[in-house]
């Protein structure tokens, strides 16, 4: 694995855990941690066989990210502000489309950008002291890396546009009750428990889970068509090794053996 600056990476058992490391800044997201978060995940990719999931955190117990690193931004100017929400976007889009479940494991403030990268991974479960918001239109800013489009799939329209217009902050009750995360347990359980998600998702067929994902990423995709990526998919499952194993170890009440293939 590569040696980063701004986050580290660590494996156990298939499970791989990315940490953000600035927690003398709460955290925030400049470009060249969202630039090491995007090399860490593709280079986890490349060891699909291999991998569980992955959980994102932050370092420390304040901020699994507290925004966006603000120090350039008013130097961007409109050409540079769309560049780099184009970036980010295509870092964040990794995330949601690995082949693999990625569990953000939320410890504490997840605002703006923080949020939106959590947003981007496909399960979130929040420490009892999490908080979440979206307060770029206090600073003269809309959302940047798409917190405009997935938040309202989680918590629907009219809840987005309040937390997105009044840049009000929730904690993680609220945040469970709307539906923006999965789970809340205590701080010194997080990562427990989000490991052992990944333990239950990593004795499925790892065909299955990848083509799960892409199947539900398709529904919220206008350029796809959700119902035929699911055919296309159930036919691609049953034409698999694992699709032999399952049933054959279903029928000799034994667990599967499968081998992503």
């Amino acid at each position: 694995m590569i040696d980063f600056k701004n986050i580290s990476v660590s494996e156990n058992n298939g499970i791989f855990t990315i940490t953000i490391e600035r927690p003398g800044a709460l955290n925030a997201l400049n470009w060249d941690t969202i630039e090491e978060l995007g090399q860490a995940i593709e280079k986890i990719s490349n060891h699909l066989v291999n991998v569980k999931g992955v959980v994102l955190t932050g370092s420390g117990e304040k901020a699994f990210a507290a925004g966006a690193d603000l120090k350039r931004f008013p130097e961007l100017g409109e050409e540079g502000g769309i560049q780099l929400s184009r970036q980010g976007n295509e870092v964040f889009n990794r995330f949601e489309n690995a082949p693999f479940p990625v569990i953000a494991a939320i410890n504490g403030f997840a605002l703006g950008g923080g949020l939106e990268l959590a947003m981007a991974c496909h399960l979130r479960i929040a420490s009892k002291n999490a908080k979440f918001g979206q307060p770029e239109a206090k600073l003269g800013l809309t959302p940047g890396y798409a917190a405009t489009q997935r938040l309202p799939r989680y918590i629907g329209k009219s809840q987005a546009l309040y937390l997105l217009l009044t840049g009000e902050m929730i904690n993680a009750n609220r945040a469970l009750e709307l539906g923006l995360v999965n789970e809340v347990v205590e701080q010194e359980e997080l990562l427990k428990r989000c490991e052992e998600i990944l333990e239950v998702t990593g004795t499925m067929a790892p065909m299955a889970i990848e083509e799960i994902i892409k199947c539900v990423n398709a529904y919220y995709d206008p350029r796809a068509d959700g119902f035929e990526t699911e055919v296309k998919a159930f036919g691609k499952c049953m034409d698999s090794e694992d699709l032999q194993e399952g049933v054959n170890a279903f029928l000799e009440k034994r667990r599967p053996e499968f081998k992503g293939r």
